[in-house]
């Protein structure tokens, strides 16, 4: 899967807004480049919650372990949940094994190496043996924002 890919599914899901901040914007110089999936149904940026999948081209401080300073590398990351985290990796999120996990590796579902104790998965450079569930975890991460929104939006 290309980013590209990837974008054009997550953007057509209903009520989704894609952000890809860009110089000139007004956002920090670290984000262009990079692209974040919000549940926005009107269009609006939100200003009180995360996105629910990110796309990352580059290492951010404290997050190298993926290795995306490599040439054509790039993460994709999944607000999954807790009960999804599991289902994909066998243990609760707060309980992913020290060392034992390759951030690196293509193709690979895996805790996020940051936001895995918070039910966040990750996939660098996602190819033919995950491309099914990465479509599949991004849109149960969309309805989950969805329903995150409606709460409390009433």
């Amino acid at each position: 899967m290309k980013p590209e890919e990837i974008i054009g599914y997550v953007d057509g899901l209903d009520g989704v807004l894609t952000v890809q901040p860009s110089e000139g914007d007004g956002t920090p110089e670290l984000a262009w480049g990079d692209t974040f999936f919000y549940y926005a149904p009107d269009g609006v940026m939100p200003t009180n919650t995360q996105p629910f999948a990110t796309i990352v081209t580059k290492n951010y401080p404290g997050d190298e372990l993926s290795r995306l300073d490599r040439p054509d590398v790039f993460r994709v990351n999944i607000a999954a949940g807790k009960d999804n985290f599991v289902k994909w990796t066998g243990h609760a999120p707060r309980d992913t094994p020290a060392g034992e996990v390759d951030y690196s590796a293509f193709d690979t579902l895996m805790p996020h190496p940051v936001y895995g104790t918070v039910g966040w998965l990750a996939v660098v450079n996602p190819g033919p043996r995950t491309e099914a569930d990465t479509r599949e975890l991004l849109h149960t991460a969309c309805e989950l924002a969805r329903a995150r929104y409606e709460r409390r939006n009433g």
